[in-house]
């Protein structure tokens, strides 16, 4: 027989470990707390040349859709079947633990609480040395030294990048709802503090106390109602910002016009003209 054959072959169901069901249920009895939580035979299956598990139902209700799995095992050219192992296992149906994660991948945005630690990786790409220089080559102003004075570490490249997609695709970009429904855009409103460095071209800090935003980061094409310029009735329709007016430029005459016509006041406005 060829090494490809071996490969391929599904192993036959062996009568001996076939019949040994009793053999298997006398297993499963001594390993569950309660011998009633061993229910109706289920089934075998096989699992290689010489070893089948069996399969039998568990009825205690703490366990719904869960199966008792009994492996037995037969040695070359021996009649006698042995038990290799009992474990107790979910069904499609059966209430299981969600798969297990990594303590490092475990913590979430906004998990952070009072008193905590959340250690940062020295190999973290997000950072970068406080007095790390790129390459002469590398034309983008973000990436350009930075002193980072009183800071071993500093945002790298990746990081900034990191920290404005996530900013600008999320609640307080532009495709958030309460920007689509906004007057006017962060960038016209007086309660927008620009960032410093590379970010200011596109983020700021809103400092408007009645809005959800006040105090985060905001991308200038953010918006909300509480727009400085926002005119009552006017929700949804966008606020155009009118430049003020240089009234240094223009003399300001006190009109009386508690006696007079309007066409006498106007009459007199254009004797001052």
């Amino acid at each position: 027989m060829s090494p490809a054959t071996l490969r391929t072959r599904t192993p036959a169901l062996d009568t001996a470990c076939a019949e040994a069901v009793e053999l298997a249920r006398e297993a499963a009895v001594k390993a569950a707390p309660r011998a009633e939580s061993v229910g109706e035979h289920l089934g075998v299956e096989v699992e290689g040349d010489r070893v089948a598990s069996h399969l039998f139902a568990c009825t205690d209700l703490a366990y719904r859709g869960w199966h008792w799995s009994v492996t037995v095992a037969r040695a070359a050219r021996s009649k006698t079947v042995t038990v290799s192992e009992v474990t107790l296992l979910p069904g499609a149906d059966a209430i299981v633990a969600p798969a297990w994660v990594p303590w490092e991948q475990r913590v979430r945005p906004g998990d952070l609480g009072p008193g905590d630690l959340l250690p940062t990786p020295p190999d973290d790409v997000r950072l970068q040395p406080g007095h790390a220089e790129t390459s002469d080559d590398d034309a983008d102003p973000a990436t350009w030294w930075e002193p980072g004075f009183g800071r071993a570490r500093v945002l790298s490249k990746e990081g900034r990048d990191d920290a404005a997609d996530r900013w600008y695709t999320g609640d307080r970009g532009p495709d958030a709802p309460i920007a689509r429904q906004a007057p006017a855009r962060c960038a016209t409103c007086g309660f927008f503090l620009p960032l410093s460095g590379s970010l200011r071209q596109l983020f700021g800090v809103c400092a408007n106390e009645m809005v959800p935003d006040d105090g985060r980061v905001v991308s200038l094409d953010h918006g909300c109602g509480g727009h400085s310029e926002a005119v009552a009735g006017q929700q949804t329709a966008p606020v155009e910002v009118v430049p003020a007016v240089d009234e240094e430029s223009f003399e300001v005459v006190e009109v009386d016009r508690s006696a007079e016509t309007p066409d006498e006041v106007a009459d007199e406005q254009l004797g001052h003209s």
